[in-house]
């Protein structure tokens, strides 16, 4: 997961420099008020910095304004940073009784300059010290003690390692001005208004049930409507761009990994194969090998290319618990996969076409800022250089005619070929890598993959693997926060709530409410004895678009009053009327209520 934000107008050296002080100053705070702390390390972050430490006692989160009280403390005292570089015995010395500092020392190379960082008072006294690069300000004075914040205690082990020491981690963020702070305060608020693992609890969207398995999801009835409204709409529009839609197993023998190169370049992702009739088998990581197997049960001609095969498949792929997070980063998902057979002569011509539909998707989806970038060959790869700069340089053709915003991301290529990954950015200005392109040059290759070209000879195809909205799992966390639940009417898990003012309109409500579903519009009908007010405002709770409220007038003239879920009024309609009228929103799939 990619996620930015636009900071302040200090510029990113100076606030990298800010942070990483304030680390120190409160790495400084916590060894002063418990004692027989052990400091390992403590950068600056994007937004802030933490810094892990093995404590004498447990902490929490009543510790935190203490720990804050004393770093106001020691900037008011204006100390200096002094950066000292030393020898390897002497940085052995200095950091004798701190064992997380010496196995560092003991990694650098004999070469290595070994620098210190000082905590000096108005006297040149060193009043704390840490091994650090840097950077840092001059002086806790360059520091304003009002715009920065502790936010939050987690546990973290010791080099990301599960055998080694569980340490306590202490997260902050800092800012040039208390505005800054503010506004960056104001932003997490937010935040936590829209995150998607709150709002699923809330809206009954989905669960995760760790006894049943850690980051496997649950899709509940609300999340399966919307899930059945995405994937309806995306088969129509992969039809509609000449796609034909395939289903392939989940599991396979493991030579098909083997072949692709995936157990050489990817094993550590995934899971260990399983015996079956003395055969190793392994649950898909990826779908691609599916599809060649499909693209080699006949002979190929140029004349049937480009073959463009979609696949919503799901695939299984291990991730650490540590990083698992809600939707965003799960073991199971289901992949808006395609791979794309063609000449070189059709390559860049598909490319385009992607990005084309790719924008074309995210539009309808309510995503206008995009950028592209161009990812190189990795240190590990294979195939020609010549052949990649070719590839490259088709990816680089194709978004500048799309007139696509891009940079350069050196090496991040696939092992098997470039790529184009496509960031968008989400209603409160974060960045997600969501779509991708990618070109293969080793499948073909090892799968001895030929079609028959016009002059008769045996040429390999070139290959395109393509995921549009990157996974349907974490296309769906971002879409709830992009939205915060309140999603345009054509997938929202709720279109309309019928709510009668009373029990004795009952039978009006429902017989309204079976008129609305039997035009396939997803409906419910408010019953129970409660007040008005309370259902409408447990309507506009779970972000229903439209509350028909319906009375002894509207049973009397076949209406319904219609109250939107932002509070604004519609004109009341004749259900029949109410009905197209939500039928159009839903056709042209319109974000607006």
């Amino acid at each position: 997961m990619s996620e930015t934000r636009s900071e302040s107008s200090a510029s990113g050296a100076k606030l990298e420099a800010i942070r990483h002080s304030v680390s120190h100053v409160m790495a400084q705070a916590v060894t002063r008020l418990f004692p027989g702390t052990k400091v390992a390390i403590g950068p600056s972050i994007e937004n802030g910095f933490y810094y892990d430490f093995e404590l004498p006692r447990p902490v929490s989160a009543e510790d935190l304004p203490r720990i804050e009280a004393e770093m106001k403390a020691i900037i008011e005292s204006r100390q200096d940073f002094v950066r000292t570089a030393v020898s390897r015995e002497e940085a052995l010395s200095r950091f004798a009784g701190e064992p997380f500092k010496l196995e560092l020392i003991g990694e650098l190379p004999a070469d290595a300059e070994i620098t210190i960082y000082e905590n000096r008072d108005a006297e040149g006294k060193t009043l704390w010290a840490d091994l650090c690069k840097g950077p840092h300000v001059g002086n806790t004075r360059e520091i304003n003690s009002a715009a920065f914040k502790l936010q939050s205690i987690a546990g973290a082990y010791w080099r990301g390692d599960e055998n080694r020491p569980m340490l306590t981690r202490i997260y902050g963020t800092a800012w040039e001005t208390p505005k800054d702070l503010k506004a960056h305060l104001a932003f997490l608020e937010e935040v936590e208004k829209r995150d998607h693992r709150r709002l699923g609890r809330e809206m009954d969207l989905y669960s995760i049930h760790e006894e049943a398995g850690a980051g496997l999801i649950y899709w509940h009835p609300n999340g399966g409507r919307m899930r059945v409204a995405i994937e309806n709409f995306w088969r129509e529009e992969h039809y509609r761009n000449g796609y034909e839609i395939l289903y392939t197993p989940h599991i396979g023998k493991s030579w098909l990994w083997e072949t692709s190169g995936h157990l050489g370049f990817y094993k550590a992702n995934m899971y260990s194969p399983m015996e079956i009739d003395n055969q190793d088998y392994i649950i898909k990581p990826m779908n691609c090998p599916f599809h060649i197997m499909i693209y080699k049960n006949k002979g190929r001609s140029y004349r049937d290319l480009p073959l463009r095969w979609a696949e919503l498949g799901t695939v299984y792929r291990y991730e650490r618990s540590g990083v698992l997070h809600g939707l965003l980063r799960v073991r199971g998902f289901t992949q808006d996969d395609a791979h794309i057979f063609c000449t070189p002569e059709q390559i860049e011509g598909e490319i385009r076409e992607v990005l084309r539909f790719s924008l074309q998707l995210w539009k309808v989806f309510g995503f206008s800022e995009i950028k592209a970038y161009l990812a190189t060959r990795p240190a590990e790869s294979v195939g020609e250089e010549s052949r990649w700069e070719e590839a490259l340089e088709s990816l680089r053709k194709a978004v500048s005619a799309e007139g696509l915003p891009y940079e350069i991301d050196e090496g991040g290529g696939a092992f098997y070929g470039p790529k184009i990954d496509l960031k968008i950015k989400d209603a409160l200005g974060r960045e997600w890598q969501m779509t991708t392109i990618q070109f293969d040059f080793n499948e073909p290759e090892r799968f001895d993959m030929t079609f028959v070209d016009s002059d008769g000879k045996h040429k390999r195809p070139y290959m395109v693997h393509r995921a549009l909205l990157g996974s349907l799992e974490r296309f769906f966390g971002v879409l709830i926060e992009h939205y915060g639940g309140a999603f345009p009417p054509w997938i929202a898990p709720e279109q309309a709530a019928v709510i009668p003012v009373a029990e004795e309109f009952n039978d009006y409500a429902k017989r309204v409410a079976a008129e609305l579903k039997a035009r396939d519009f997803r409906v419910s009908a408010e019953l129970d004895s409660g007040r008005l007010n309370a259902k409408i405002r447990d309507c506009q709770s779970r972000k229903i678009p439209y509350m028909l409220v319906v009375g002894e007038r509207e049973a009397g003239e076949g209406t319904v009053s219609i109250r939107r879920r932002d509070g604004a009024q519609i004109p009341a309609m004749k259900t029949a009327d109410f009905a197209e009228y939500l039928e159009r929103k839903v056709r042209s799939r319109d974000p607006e209520l």
